[in-house]
This record gives structure tokens, sequence and C-alpha cells, in this order.
């Protein structure tokens, strides 16, 4: 008998909810007692909420710790290219095989029952970290954090709070304090929470939570510190200075994601080798990653133009590619856009209007939510971009590559275009 591949399941568990987004965790509840809670036999978890930077600082922390000989589950959504990637067992991707048996497992133990995707799919990298070995647990959370399907261990290691910024207003609410309390809401009684750079507005939120709750706050600024040093970083906390080479991961903004990822680390007693292999050894896709292999890079390489990929989508992760650019050597850089109808496409484009030259506004291929290209270029247009519609990436990139053929072309906007992109450039 043919097993059922696992995107045949996923696809049956699209249909298990009305909604793609149900905030509670009742339905998560139930699943996990049906399985016998597995979320109960994890190893050690370290559970990380945040607008920006989660999945950057996850990676980090997960290069220090493997680099010191620990072996590491990790969960991260969304995936890029394949839904193996969410799933992350003792340092390899789940097999094809394993993740099918604990889907099946799963939706078996709902028995049909209502639940979203995100919640079973969750439920089902639960039940695999319990059952395989090893020594810590990185669980991303998905939305906001109070609500979340990965708020459900008691009593994590430690907890992470990235920057918090606006995103997600109708599921979170609309202030940054509101957001933070979401974020906040992974704080765990007497559990260390390490705070990354924050607005007054959030520090307070998160602050008050954890004072009501004893949990005590290693916060950026105040019991950790890290800022770039000429052509590296430093790093400083009570323990002592590190002096470290830059993060692998290019921007400004991911040496405060280091900063969060070596308190983690300093915390869970890893030594300085560790610690450099968390800046050096990182791995993240679609965060200005520059492609070099298929057919898009092929094109722009024979051009001798460069292409580059970057999966933000909010206003804080525009300004973090604005800064990102101005970094860079010198070249006319054009963007190619697409992104969902449920993003601030003007506040994440407003930051990058003085450092592009022109936009193509593209729709997100598959995606039924995605914003029309037509759409991305007025809105370019209304923040003083030269902003045009495009039928496709490779119609853009042509475009692009005709006028001025030695560029820098950038892709971005949504992490589903970065895995659409990455699923025929990978």
């Amino acid at each position: 008998m043919t097993a059922v591949p696992s995107d045949a399941i996923l696809a049956r568990m699209m249909a298990l909810h009305p909604k793609v987004i149900d905030l509670t965790l009742d339905r998560v509840w139930r699943l996990l007692d049906a399985l016998g809670n597995p979320q109960n036999e994890l190893p050690p978890v370290i559970h990380i909420a945040g607008t920006n930077g989660k999945g950057s600082t996850q990676a980090m922390i997960r290069a220090g710790l493997e680099a010191a000989g620990h072996k590491v589950h990790a969960y991260t959504s969304p995936h890029l290219a394949r839904f193996h990637e969410r799933i992350r067992l003792a340092g390899a991707l789940i097999s094809e095989p394993d993740l099918t048996a604990y889907l099946d497992e799963c939706y078996a133990a709902n028995g049909g029952g209502d639940i979203t995707y995100f919640e079973i799919t969750t439920c089902a990298a639960l039940l695999a970290f319990a059952r395989t070995p090893a020594d810590y647990t990185l669980l991303e959370v998905g939305l906001g954090g109070r609500l979340d399907a990965t708020n459900v261990i008691d009593t994590p290691a430690l907890t992470i709070i990235t920057p918090v910024s606006m995103d997600h207003e109708a599921f979170l609410g609309n202030s940054i304090a509101a957001i933070a309390g979401e974020k906040a809401g992974i704080i765990k009684r007497g559990v260390t929470c390490i705070v990354g750079p924050q607005e007054d507005a959030g520090l307070d939120v998160i602050e008050a939570r954890a004072a009501r709750l004893g949990a005590p706050l290693l916060a950026y600024g105040q019991q950790w510190h890290a800022s770039p040093e000429r052509d590296g970083m430093v790093y400083q906390d009570e323990v002592g200075l590190l002096d470290l080479p830059r993060p692998v991961l290019s921007g400004d903004h991911q040496i405060q994601n280091a900063g969060m990822a070596l308190a983690a680390l300093r915390y869970l007693v890893c030594d300085e080798d560790a610690c450099s292999a968390a800046v050096t050894d990182a791995v993240w896709p679609a965060r200005m990653q520059r492609l070099r292999s298929g057919p898009l890079p092929e094109r722009a390489a024979r051009s001798g133009a460069e292409l580059w990929l970057d999966g933000g989508h909010n206003p804080a992760a525009g300004a973090a590619l604005a800064s990102v650019l101005r970094s860079m050597p010198t070249r006319p850089t054009h963007m190619i856009c697409g992104m969902l109808n449920t993003k601030d496409v003007r506040g994440y484009l407003a930051p990058l209007a003085t450092e592009v030259t022109s936009l193509s506004g593209v729709s997100i291929p598959g995606e039924a939510n995605t914003l029309s290209g037509a759409d991305t270029a007025k809105a370019a247009h209304d923040v003083g971009l030269d902003a045009s519609e495009a039928a496709t990436v490779a119609e853009a990139l042509d475009a692009i590559l005709t006028r001025d053929p030695h560029a820098r072309v950038l892709i971005c906007g949504s992490l589903y275009l970065a895995g659409a992109i990455l699923r025929e450039n990978g």
C-alpha cells in the first residue's frame, strides 16, 4: 500500500477549520491531551516571541548550541519551500516518513474536530520533539504569544521577546502596548526572560508582567549590550565582554539579534567558542540572501547584475532593509516587490524610497491573499518611488536588466514570495 504523502495530509488539515487564524488554546489543549500531552516531555525549551528577528535569533542560538555539542530541536514558521523546514529534529530537518507518521497520528487523534492548520501541525511538531532525544527545544511563536499554539509549556528553560513593532493589528491590537502584552504572554512564573530592544510602551508592559510573575529579565541596555565595533561587534553583560566578528547574517539589525542569542547562550553557560559560532555559522534563508543558483540568478549573472532575496514585510523590516542597503557598496538598486493584502504596504516601503532606483510590483504566485502588483506599485508611487506593475518576477527582472544590466536587484516584501522564489531557485 502506498503511503499518503505529507502534502496530501496537510491539505486535509487545511479543511479542519474555516479560518486560517483563530487565536485560542482550547483546541490545542484538547488535541495534546488526546496525544498524551507530549508538551510535558520535551527537552528544555527556549520559547521565542516578538515581531521581528525571531527566526534569525533562533538560528543563531541553534548555531551556538550545536557548536557546543548539543543536539537541538527547532520549530519555526512559515516555511519557505517545503513544510519540512518548520520541524528540525536533533539538528536535521524532519524526514518525509516521520512527518507523514506524526501528521497522521495527530489527524486521527483529532477525530475530525475543529482545529486550525497551525494548531494541528504545531501539535505534530511537539509530538516529534517529545519522541526524539535532544538537549534543547527551540520554539518560535507563530503569531502573538499569549494564545499562540506554542504557548503550552508550563516551565520553559528560558523565554525571549525580540523587538515588538506594529504588525498583525487585526489579531494583536492597534498599539505597541497591546501587541507587547500579547507577546509577553509567553513569560512564565520564575522563568528568566531575555528582552531585545523595545519601545518604552512595549517595555513597560513586558516589565509589568515579568514583575507580576517573578520572572527575572535580562534586557537590552540594562543587563546586556550589543553594538557594532569596526569590522566586528561587541557584546557585554554582567559576565564580561565578548569581541566577536560581525554576524554572517546581513545588516546592523542582526547585531541586536545576535545580542539576544548571545544573552541566551551565556545564560545557558555556553563558552566563547559557542558564542562565536552563533554569529559566524548561523544560516537563515531569505534574510538579505544573495541568490546564486537557479534560472533567475543565472539570468542576472549573465548580465552582470546581483540578485538578492529578503522576506521582511512590516515597517520595522522595511527600515532594517533600508539600513542594509545604505551599508552596501553603491550600486543602482531595483526592487521587485510582492506583499500580502493584510500588511502595511506604505509603512514597509516608506523607509526604502530613498534607497532604491525603482520598484516593480508583482502578485505573489499561488497566494490567495496577495496584494495585486498594481496596488503594490500604487503604494510605492505614493511614498515617492518610481514604480510600475509586472506580471511576474521573471518579467520584472528582464525589464530591469534591459535598462540597467549591472544593477542590484532585490526581490522582497513577503516570506510567501521568498518561498516561491526559493522553490524555483534554491
